[in-house]
């Protein structure tokens, strides 16, 4: 039996999500805030850090943008996988109106999108659910699954991979003394980005074909 292309797309969007919410449970059931630990040397450590939902441990300011960010990350999910269902029908039978006489989306695009989604999904899943499902992490204390530290919408997002490359020698002006690259993130973070630069990089002519 042959499995069409959307199921193959669900099944790696699943397939990131689930590796996201493992490593991110993982984490947070084992370490407490602060903690980490070598994994190829000093240059790749985890490191366990919680923020309030941007990407690579940026802050939204207070309670009202933290719910508004939940928000516009589950209406851009749900705009992400309308957009790439009408992409995957396009030159199909399934297709109506222009999709059905336009070329097939090559697999890359819908790749791509799919990384995004899958991780724009994974950190929903934090802001959501998180604070009901697990009690508070702290310096030297570790979560338990089934304790409360926050509402609906208000769950922290978990973060963990860090690389502080190199630090930046005291003569350069304005980045001295500062660590090449800072920000602590995860997996969902990492889908996000991977699939931005792939579709940036190498499939931008479709994009630019499709506007057109």
């Amino acid at each position: 039996m042959t499995v069409s292309k959307g199921k193959k797309l669900l099944i790696l969007g699943v397939l990131l999500v689930v590796i996201d919410q493992i490593i991110k449970v993982l984490v947070k059931t084992n370490m407490g805030i602060g903690e980490h630990f070598n994994v190829l040397g000093e240059w790749f450590q985890i490191l366990f850090i919680e923020n309030e939902g941007m990407a690579f441990g940026m802050k939204f300011g207070g309670a009202v943008g933290k719910a508004a960010l939940s928000l516009f990350r589950i209406v851009l999910c749900a705009l992400l996988c309308w957009w790439i269902t009408s992409l995957v029908r396009r030159g199909t039978p399934l297709a109506k109106g222009d999709n059905a006489s336009k070329e097939p989306v090559p697999a890359g695009v819908l790749i791509g999108l799919t990384l995004i989604t899958a991780g724009a999904f994974g950190n929903i899943i934090d802001s959501l659910f998180y604070g009901m499902l697990f009690s508070a992490s702290a310096p030297g204390e570790v979560a338990v699954l089934g304790g409360y530290y926050a509402p609906f919408l208000f769950g922290k997002v978990v973060d963990m991979f860090y690389f502080p490359l190199f630090t930046w020698p005291d003569w350069v002006p304005w980045l001295g003394g500062h660590i090449f690259f800072e920000p602590v993130f995860n997996f969902a973070d990492s889908c996000v980005t991977v699939g931005a630069i792939y579709l940036i990089l190498f499939q931008w002519k479709f994009f630019a074909k499709d506007d057109k």
